[in-house]
């Protein structure tokens, strides 16, 4: 089962950085170039514990659905969310933030499994942990950009 494990320092509070990680609109944002659309559950805004979301995107010139639901949630230390359906035989998204001194890291640990045995983990060392990785770092780099500007109050109107 391959594993990605990001680690992205960025100045800000860590309430601030846990809501941007689990805004359904800045998840729109980041994946811009994948056309990634919510379309069935939490389609905007903050989505929480037991909330499921489906994505639809093109990946590989194939577009795709994936839902996944929330499993575990605690504000702001950390939340999981799973698939419940999708491309994937499984996957399971583990975000934690440690605030330091002003300094939030944001961990993610992105465990999947892809379908059809051998030729899938063919695929997923061939291109696909490369591919999610690209993925992941592209969101955490938009995750940045808002928390350490003023644009994180476009995703979060208010903070608890």
């Amino acid at each position: 089962m391959p594993i990605i494990e990001l680690h992205t320092k960025m100045s800000g509070s860590k309430q601030i950085v846990f809501d941007l990680a689990r805004s359904i609109d800045l998840h729109k944002i980041s994946t811009q170039q994948t056309n990634e659309r919510a379309i069935a559950g939490v389609t905007s805004g903050l989505i929480g514990m037991n909330e499921s979301v489906t994505w639809r995107a093109k990946h590989f010139g194939i577009y795709q659905n994936v839902t996944s639901k929330i499993t575990e949630f605690e504000r702001p230390d950390y939340f999981i969310d799973e698939m419940t359906q999708g491309a994937f035989k499984s996957f399971k998204h583990q975000h934690r933030f440690i605030e330091t001194k002003g300094v939030t890291e944001m961990i993610d640990v992105f465990e999947y499994k892809s379908p059809f045995g051998y030729i899938g983990r063919l695929v997923d060392y061939l291109f696909l942990k490369k591919y999610m990785t690209s993925l992941l770092v592209k969101r955490n780099e938009t995750i940045v950009a808002f928390a350490e500007s003023d644009r994180w109050k476009e995703i979060i109107p208010i903070t608890q």
